[in-house]
């Protein structure tokens, strides 16, 4: 359903804006007005403002009550019926509208209430607050004030869930954040403060990714000067893609909010500063804008770190995924760039600047005197080639999405600032500068891209055109036109025709308007005469766009001639035929030729347009001529539907369909007789069976125009033909299912069809032809007998009657009818083309039936319609013995019947109906709570009761549905069999239309919906445009006349009629007829979404069909019913029975039922969640929705509560918890657990029945003892997938006894919010305090305390840490509670038994069927037994131990896994043991561990590794100081002999250093020196442990530790690196061994012992590392430690010896050098990029180094300095001179990707540079000594001036051909001169002429002839001539023409003529 209008598009009141009213009655007058636009439009009166106030009131009463009443799920109910009020856009006061959005706050987090409830109150929340993410807020925060803290209190819960309540389906966390998000502007901002105390502390290197969402959801968009700085810092420390998405959205949205500064609505506190651009510093706006360019996916250095940045986010925590939201970041990024734009600069000029190199670096100032247009500007430059559609790839979306963000969010600006209350102040508003140079930035790419091979890239480009095109149409429409008249003149390519086509559409309204570009409207014939070819049936696409843009012209203009003399055509005579060849050219008007586009005056181009006019009549008949002719050739008709070929035929008919509607509609009135006449001819001398379908939709366009003038045509002869037809045995034959069509019969289908096109528009029109459509109605009703015929008959009345009784509007033209019919508009009309309205404007006509109307469909109901029935009637009592003709009499007549109630739906309006099945409970819910429509005022033709008209049209009806529950009843039979089948499906769609075709459908009403919102962008420059055409207001009135009547088949009440027919329905359902079954099961599904309560009347029928006996086809039925979307069993009342139900059914062995139930019943258990039952049984006091509700109530008025019902709701919901309650205990956990319990029960039942038990366990109801004995039993199942689930029931099981044990209240239970009686909270202010505080032993005496898990610390300390208290020897420690104290013993008893832990850890140990080779540790094991431990508190453990210890030490590798997850599990539960059972199970534990140890192999290291981990995860170290020592002893000897061993040690400390590390800095700094030492161990594997310990030791090493969240903001505010990821604490070790790889690589070894040299080894190490921490959340830690090493590297990639070395050197620098860097570190990098490479002795690593140094280049232009950006320019120009000719060739290709994505002001110069070089080198004799040197030197300078031409592949600059005249000197110069001349002129011609020939001809005219033969020369040289000279053979003569035609495209005719000559 449509949300809510933004009440900003309302129109401007002046009365609103003169006189000084508060703001709230300003918003109230804003919404009046914009209701009484649509209220204006109706063609009937509709309901006061204050009677749909009481309306809502009433709503809200029954809202209010609900609440009071705890009765969640009804109150869900009714946000459905306060959606519809809100559909009728009546205005809502401000303060009503604030206290109920209060209330959904506090609704949405309530403790323990069911997800899908807490989804839709978020939803209702955010339609009250805006309607769209992106609409304009409704309340503004001095109207609301919510509190946040109550949000975060339920969302912490959700943010870190424990691992065991973990699901994947749980979607709770992204509720809560996008409630925060559509709440955080209503957040008091004095809050903020205490937000970031209570953010910051929390985020660490394990949950940045939940923090930060968090943070960006809450924070409020004002006072941005207290976080953006740390959030810019904190973004600059991690890796992560996602973090991106959040953050680019952020600021995007902050850019918007504070485009007017502190004059916006923040005001001078709140507003953000404007700094260097818009409200970003100079260091912010690089870093932003080089995001920018790193999202866009561009082909350079992406696939090095985009990649990498993927892999991060997939290796950060589990729990941090869950966080998901679909983020446009390509959006946001354009709505930074344009909202920070503004004139604060210099504009630039021309003159470029100089840096200290030769050349300038750039530009003087910034473009239009923006600095974000500059960077826009640089930003396009560098990404323009990777437009063009021969550069295509996975990028081109990324690029085209970015462009028509950028035109939108422009348009928008530009707009809005247009308005009068517009805050922005003047200075920093858009101006004409900045608005003509965005387009001229934009232009170019888009008109590249618009021939993208992607289609979508390519709608993208066009929709960025189209905006351009209303920002600067005389800029951007000549272009566009002169790809256009290419485009359409070329039409054996069809891309490029497809491409212009749509984009002619996209740009109808600037090419038509003469107010929007005023040079368009002559363009408008010869566009339509060109696309005539276009419609072409064996071309879809071209024809669907060909239509299109016809549509989007013609609904523009009137289609009439304004010549001064008329064309020579008789309108009266017959029209010319139509010539189809395609070639043949146009005639165009003065003016219109391609590439004239000189400036006319108004009257100049108005004459123009006038002349060209006189083509229209010749074009209308050729485009009719062309549609019959596509007509004749479709394929044959045919199908279940009955359809025209397939898809493509389908949507090719559909788009010319409404073509010729609106054609048909703006013709003149000659041209449409004209038309009328030539498809009448038509019509009536043809039949042809492939086009019944397309003519009749033909005939519809024309009667669409005008119906009276197109029935008075065709109705006499169709009426003759069709009596002709039957009278010689047209449909004749019986038959009653779909099937082809009888040649013989084609004449009747024909003419049935074309009366079906003139009898649907207008019910005035048929009054006149009254009699015949009676008698030809009747008589097709009595003589069609085939399917085709008496189903097009039903057609044929569905549409008389529908027309009659519809209220639609009429005269869709682009001008209200009065402007249309005057003679003033008649003379004139060219004037009015594209007219705009607004909706006040409009005068629409509807049709509303008559009373004569009326009386002709009571006619057509007491003539035709109830004939019918009595026929049906007849034939019911002998149904058993019926024949083929009383079949084909049932199903003839039935159709017609239903056809004209299908016709009818708003003929009668249902009056109140007596429910008799409630299916209420009454001793828990209240009858007046069920909820019901708005009875609003629609388009129902009855109304009255007391009409005689109305009881008769309304008993007609009632008899419908008797007949049709009468035919269920007769032919429920068994005994009819197949040849029954079609009078079934009969009846099925009978009660579809008696039950369903009632007002509007949803899926109708969305139809509507979907067109409007379309057709409303068309002509729309931004969102808040009040200006359309009059089609696109009058289906905006359509609309909302749909929206009243739709709420009328919506919450509809059941009589006993419709009982009877759903209880059919669902019989039919259960049929053991597929056929019957299937489509019965959709209606149903349908039905159930209408009808009040009627899934509970299916239900109890739906499980019968169950039990054990039933027929498998009605089983099947019935699993059927319960697996379809439309049927919801989740009903609390039902629910239980619905599960029992399912395990029922293994009485039936079919597979395909077992095989559904299946399917079904895993649905089922994807829905199970322990809030359900709590939701419906809700006790709880709720004082905040209590004060939500009081606070609203104050707002309605006393009279409308009604208390006495507020009595019975609060006197039932206690009844209703408890019977809730008792039928959960009873009917569904008993029921279930008994039916696993049976001996009889297959095991795939009882895994069933376990899984549904697993799901319906509840936090807050104590389990009973039988259900915990059948979890433990089945423990020892040999099925391992009862095992497992099991398993999991006693985990959960145990956790929420010990959940409930913690909890003092039930909020405490909900919400997580319990404590361990053991727990503590201490303060830890700093790290110091921390380490003191870690290095006490805890003692039962002292005050020290356990620290396990810290979730803060990282950046600084939370105010309070949770801590553990060591336990004393003695007695547990905790008491369970008592209630579960059965349960518990129930599980005692069976893990007590001495053999039980043996049978477990045999099935345990067996080999499982996944990783075979190297097992993996089983969680659900681990879980099992940690559980079991925790709760026995060491009692009895000896068991468990007794029963592991031999499979630690079995070979068996999956037997030493079952014990190393008992050994896993069992000390991680120990925690909270007594101290002599904790210490007597350590002690076991660390006297063992030298053994296991030893008995570690490669396939188990895995698992045994994973065991360490999970031993140290979590836990602080000093509870058993025994296991850090052990750790801490393992032999580390890097020498030795065996590998394994040292990798077995390493793995285990890597794990120690993970989770331990962080306490013990010192450590950490003394094991990364020893690691750092033992790089050069000679084993890889152990170097590879190696790099991966020292990554870890760097991670853990980071922390901040500030002493309070207010210092770390200063610090970000006020220091480069607050973060200290440039601060790294091991820079100077890397650097000393950095300076030892010089003295290695002298003494490395000779191949092949190459790899064992100290060199290799320790390089390869480092390079390790680097790869490992570039793929890590950490990378930004690493990049200091780059700089040292990069020397080295560099020296490494030329290493071919060690492939090895080599690769990783390589693929890290190529990684290192794709990084936007911060500015600081660029300078940096680029030197040691430029000294690498200008000092290196090596050609190979110069080599290598240039294309690394490009992509740094690229990846962080937008922060390099001038400085840098000269140094590498002259580094390439040394490059180009460079001694090797591959070096040269790689800098002149690097030269040209740097000038052509930044240094575009450093051509000239260049170019001067080059030119003067190749005049100054003489090539000298090769014997000459300086011949080497010289043809280097000239060889730099060719190829200097080869890499500025292939700096602009796809375009030809002024200064290029002159080029020409100096590489032709060179042309034939030995190699490689000659050879790098002839291919980059190959690559000019192969880019320029064959790829992009669309702009050839006007390239080539930059060119004179002497550059042209230039050109050819330099590609196929001057042999050829020399053989002509030499030797005048005639053939070869032949062969040197012959190579000019195919290869020389440029070749001038003169120079071709001299040839020939020759």
């Amino acid at each position: 359903m449509e949300e809510e209008e933004d009440i900003s598009s309302a129109p401007d009141s002046p009365s609103i804006e003169a006189v000084d009213i508060s703001r709230e009655e300003a918003a109230m007058e804003k919404q009046r007005a914009s209701l009484q636009s649509y209220l204006s439009s109706l063609p009937y009166s509709a309901e006061s403002e204050q009677d749909m106030r009481t309306r809502l009131e009433f709503i809200l009463g029954r809202i209010i009550i609900c609440a009071e009443a705890k009765n969640w799920l009804v109150l869900a109910t009714w946000d459905g019926v306060l959606q519809c009020w809100l559909l009728m856009r009546y205005p809502m006061p401000i303060r009503i509208r604030a206290k109920l959005v209060l209330l959904y706050y506090q609704l949405c987090i309530l403790p323990g209430i069911e997800p899908r409830l807490i989804r839709s109150w978020a939803d209702m929340l955010s339609r009250l607050l805006a309607g769209k993410s992106d609409a304009r807020r409704k309340l503004e925060p001095e109207d609301l004030q919510l509190p946040w803290k109550p949000l975060w209190r339920v969302l912490q819960k959700e943010l870190w869930l424990k691992a065991r309540f973990q699901d994947p389906s749980r979607n709770v966390v992204n509720i809560f954040l996008y409630v925060a998000e559509r709440s955080r502007y209503y957040y008091a901002t004095s809050d903020i403060p205490e937000m970031l105390e209570t953010f910051v502390p929390l985020i660490t290197q394990e949950t940045y990714l939940t923090m930060i969402p968090v943070i960006t959801s809450f924070l409020p968009p004002t006072h941005t000067h207290l976080y953006l700085p740390a959030m810019f810092k904190i973004w600059e420390a991690f890796n992560s893609s996602l973090l991106d998405d959040r953050l680019i959205e952020f600021v995007g949205e902050l850019s918007e909010e504070h485009v007017a500064g502190t004059a916006g609505k923040a005001g001078l506190e709140g507003g953000a500063q404007w700094k260097d651009v818009g409200i970003w510093s100079e260091t912010e706006w690089t870093m932003l804008v080089s995001k920018a360019l790193g999202s866009m996916s561009v082909p350079v250095g992406a696939n090095g770190w985009q990649r990498h940045r993927a892999y991060a986010d997939a290796r950060a925590n589990p729990s941090s995924l869950r966080i998901r939201k679909t983020i446009n970041r390509i959006s946001s990024l354009a709505k930074l760039m344009v909202y920070s734009m503004a004139v604060d600069g210099p504009i630039r000029s021309e003159a470029p600047s100089r840096a200290e190199g030769k050349f300038p670096t750039r530009q003087v100032g910034y473009l239009a005197g923006s600095k974000a247009m500059e960077s826009l500007d640089k930003f396009i430059t560098s990404t323009e080639s990777f437009f063009h559609p021969s550069n295509s790839g996975v990028w081109s979306l990324t690029l085209t999405q970015f462009l028509r963000s950028l035109t939108s969010e422009f348009c928008k600006r530009w707009h809005e600032e247009e308005l009068p209350n517009c805050k922005t102040p003047r200075t920093h508003r858009l101006t004409p500068a900045l608005r003509k140079a965005f387009v001229l930035i934009l232009q170019t790419p888009a008109l590249l891209a618009m021939f993208s091979k992607d289609p979508v890239s390519t709608g993208l480009a066009q929709g960025a055109l189209r905006s351009l095109a209303f920002l600067e149409p005389a800029l951007v429409m000549p272009e566009l036109l002169e790809r256009a008249y290419s485009g359409l003149e070329v039409v054996n390519e069809t891309h490029r025709t497809t491409a212009v086509l749509s984009m002619l559409a996209s740009v109808s309204l600037p090419l038509s308007s003469e107010s929007i570009w005023l040079g368009g409207q002559k363009h408008i014939l010869p566009l339509l005469e060109m696309c005539i070819p276009g419609i072409d049936l064996n071309d879809p696409v071209k024809t669907i766009c060909a239509t299109m843009f016809i549509v989007a012209v013609v609904q523009n203009i009137k289609i009439g001639d304004l010549s001064s003399t008329q064309s020579g055509l008789s309108f009266s005579s017959d029209a010319p035929g139509e010539s189809m060849d395609v070639d043949e050219r146009l005639h165009l008007p003065d003016g219109t030729e391609p590439g004239s586009y000189s400036t006319l005056s108004k009257a100049e181009e108005r004459t123009l347009v006038r002349e060209s006019t006189a083509g229209f009549a010749v074009w209308v008949t050729s485009l009719f001529r062309r549609v019959l002719s596509l007509y004749e050739n479709l394929p044959e008709e045919g199908g279940k539907k009955n359809t025209t070929g397939g898809k493509q035929e389908e949507s090719v008919l559909k788009s010319i369909k409404s073509m010729l509607d609106l054609i048909c509609l703006h013709l003149s009135d000659p041209l449409f007789d004209l038309v009328l006449k030539l498809v009448h001819d038509y019509a009536t001398t043809n039949a042809k069976s492939n086009a019944v379908k397309a003519i009749g939709q033909l005939i519809s366009s024309l009667a669409l125009a005008r119906p009276a003038k197109t029935i008075d045509k065709f109705l006499p002869v169709c009426l003759s033909q069709i009596k002709d037809e039957l009278k010689y045995g047209a449909s004749s034959v019986r038959t009653t299912s779909t099937h082809a069509a009888i040649p013989s019969d084609t004449t009747l289908h024909w003419n049935m069809s074309i009366l079906r096109g003139c009898f649907g528009h207008d019910g005035s029109a048929l009054l006149k032809h009254k009699p015949e459509i009676i008698e030809l109605l009747s008589l097709l009703s009595d003589k069609a007998f085939s399917e085709r015929g008496y189903s097009g008959t039903g057609r044929l009345i569905n549409r008389v009657l529908s027309t009659l009784v519809g209220v639609y509007p009429l005269n869709a033209r682009f001008v209200n009818t009065d402007e249309w019919n005057s003679e003033e508009f008649d003379r004139d009309h060219n004037s009015h083309w594209g007219k705009l309205h607004k909706a006040e404007d409009i005068i629409i006509e509807w049709h509303v039936p008559s009373d004569e109307e009326i009386f002709f469909i009571l006619d057509i109901l007491s003539h035709i319609v109830s004939p019918a029935l009595d026929k049906v009637e007849g034939l019911l009592p002998t149904a058993s013995s019926w024949d083929s003709v009383s079949r084909n009499d049932f199903c003839r007549y039935l159709h017609i019947a239903r056809s004209a109630w299908q016709g009818l739906p708003t003929l009668c309006k249902e009056p109140p109906k007596n429910v008799v099945e409630t299916g209420l409970n009454p001793d828990s819910e209240v009858e007046r709570l069920i909820v019901e429509t708005i009875d609003v005022q629609s388009s129902f033709v009855l109304t009255d009761r007391e009409d005689r008209r109305y009881q008769m049209a309304y008993g007609q009806r009632l008899r419908l549905g008797r007949v049709i529950h009468d035919a269920a009843l007769a032919l429920k039979q068994e005994h009819e069999g197949e040849d029954h089948i079609d009078a079934v499906l009969s009846v099925v769609k009978g009660i579809d239309t008696y039950l369903l075709d009632y007002a509007l459908s949803r899926g109708d009403f969305d139809n509507l919906q979907k067109s409007y919102a379309t057709v409303r962008e068309l002509n729309r420059a931004w969102p808040r445009q009040k200006e359309n055409s009059r089609l696109v207001h009058m289906k905006r009135a359509l609309v909302y006349h749909s929206g009243r009547v739709y709420m009328h088949a919506l919450y509809r009440r059941r009589s006993e009629l419709d009982d009877h027919l759903i209880k059919d329905l669902l019989e039919l359902s259960l049929s053991p007829y597929t056929r019957v079954r299937r489509h019965a099961q959709a209606v149903l599904g349908n039905v159930s979404g209408y009808y009040i309560r009627s899934t509970k009347l299916m239900l109890p029928s739906v499980f019968n069909a169950l039990v054990k006996g039933s027929d498998p086809d009605r089983m099947k039925g019935a699993l059927y019913i319960l697996w379809g979307k439309g049927i919801d069993p989740k009903d609390p009342e039902l629910y239980g029975q619905y599960l029992l139900a399912l395990l029922e059914c293994q009485h039936q062995e079919k597979p395909s039922i077992q095989k559904l139930v299946n399917s079904v019943a895993n649905d089922a258990i994807a829905n199970l969640a322990e809030e359900t039952t709590r939701t419906d049984a809700y006790s709880e006091d709720t004082p905040a929705v209590k004060v939500a509700v009081d606070d609203l109530c104050t707002e309605l008025s006393p009279d409308l509560m009604d208390r006495d019902l507020l009595r019975e709701a609060l006197y039932k919901s206690s009844s209703r918890a408890k019977a809730r309650e008792r039928k959960y205990a009873q009917t569904v956990v008993s029921a279930i657990a008994e039916i696993a319990l049976r001996p009889t029960t297959h095991w795939r039942y009882t895994h069933l029945a376990l899984q549904f038990l697993n799901g319906l366990l509840r936090r807050d109801f104590v389990t009973p003892s039988d259900v915990a004995k059948l979890f433990i039993n089945h423990t020892l199942s040999p099925h391992p997938p009862l095992r497992g689930i099991a398993q999991k029931g006693v985990v959960k099981l145990l956790s929420m006894i010990k959940m409930r044990t913690y909890s003092r209240t039930s909020t405490d239970l909900w919400l997580h919010e319990w404590k361990s009686p053991i727990a503590r909270y201490q303060s830890i202010k700093n790290d110091p305090e921390f380490h003191e505080y870690v290095r006490m032993v805890p003692s039962i005496e002292d005050k020290a305390f356990y620290v396990d898990k810290q979730y803060s610390g990282f950046i600084t300390w939370a105010p309070e840490t949770k801590a553990y208290t060591p336990v004393p020897a003695g007695d547990p420690p905790i008491t369970w509670e008592p209630s579960s104290k059965v349960a518990l013993d129930a599980i005692g008893e069976v893990v007590s038994q001495a053999d039980y832990f043996d049978k477990l850890m045999a099935l345990w140990g067996q080999e499982s069927s996944r990783n075979t080779t190297t097992p993996e540790l089983r969680m659900d094991n681990v879980a099992f037994i940690k559980s079991i431990a925790k709760m026995s508190q060491g009692e009895s453990f000896e068991n468990i131990l007794k029963a592991a210890e031999p499979l630690l030490w079995d070979a068996d590798r999956f037997k030493q896994r079952a014990g190393a997850e008992v050994l896993a599990g069992i000390t991680r539960g120990a925690k909270n043991w007594p101290r002599q059972h904790f210490d007597q199970l350590w002690s076991w534990v660390i006297s063992r561990l030298d053994r296991m140890y030893a008995n570690i192999k490669p396939d188990t290291i895995g698992f045994w590794e994973a065991t360490i981990a999970i031993l140290l995860e979590g836990r602080d170290p000093r509870r058993v100081p025994a296991l850090s020592d052990w750790i801490l002893s393992l032999p580390l000897d890097f020498y030795g002999d065996s590998a394994f061993a040292m990798i077995k040690t390493l793995a285990i400390l890597g794990c120690f250093l993970d989770n331990v590390g962080h306490r013990d800095v010192p450590l950490l700094d003394r094991y990364f020196t020893l690691l750092l030492g033992g790089m050069d161990v000679s084993f890889a594997e152990t170097r590879i442990s190696i790099s991966s310990n020292i990554y870890t030791i760097v991670t853990r090493r980071w922390r901040l530790a500030y002493p309070s969240v207010d210092t770390f903001l200063r610090a970000t505010a006020t220091t480069d690196d607050p973060l200290y990821i440039r601060r790294v604490p091991y820079l100077s070790q890397i650097s000393t061994l950095a300076t030892k790889f010089l003295d290695w690589k002298e003494k490395r070894l000779p191949p092949p012992r190459v790899s064992q040299s100290e060199y290799d080894k320790v390089g390869l190490s480092l390079l390790r590392w680097l790869w490992v921490s570039f793929y890590s959340p950490q990378a930004p830690l690493i990049f200091p430690y780059m700089l040292p090493l990069m020397p080295e590297m560099f020296r490494m990639s030329e290493l071919s010896d060690d492939p090895e070395l080599q690769s990783y050197s390589q693929a890290a620098l190529y990684t290192f050098s794709a990084i936007a860097h911060p500015p600081e570190s660029i300078e940096a990098i680029g030197v040691c990029f430029i000294n690498a490479i200008s000092s290196s002795t090596s050609w190979r690593i110069r080599l290598n180094s240039l294309p690394t140094l490009v992509v740094f280049f690229y990846r962080n232009l937008m922060g390099i300095s001038d400085a840098s950006v000269s140094r590498i320019m002259d580094l390439m120009l040394n490059c180009l001179s460079d001694d090797n000719v591959e070096v040269r060739e790689m800098a002149s290709s690097s030269l040209s990707g740097i000038v052509r994505v930044s240094q575009r002001q450093s051509i000239i110069p260049l170019k001067d540079y080059f030119v003067n070089l190749t005049r100054k080198v003489k090539l000298p004799t090769r014997r000459d000594p300086n011949y080497a040197e010289s043809l280097r030197t000239l060889h730099s300078a060719i190829l200097g001036l080869c890499a500025l031409i292939e700096s602009f592949p796809y375009s030809v600059e002024k200064w290029m051909p002159p080029l020409t005249d100096i590489l032709v000197l060179h042309a034939s110069d030995p190699p490689p001169i000659s050879t790098t001349i002839r291919k980059m002129v190959s690559e000019f011609k192969k880019v320029r002429i064959l790829l992009f020939s669309d702009t050839w001809h006007r390239d080539q005219l930059v060119f004179d002839e002497d550059q042209l033969q230039n050109l050819s020369t330099m590609l196929v040289g001057t042999s050829y001539c020399a053989i002509i000279f030499s030797d005048h053979r005639p053939f070869m003569l032949t062969c040197v023409i012959n190579r000019c035609l195919k290869s020389c495209a440029w070749y001038p005719t003169s120079v071709l003529a001299s040839v020939v000559v020759l």
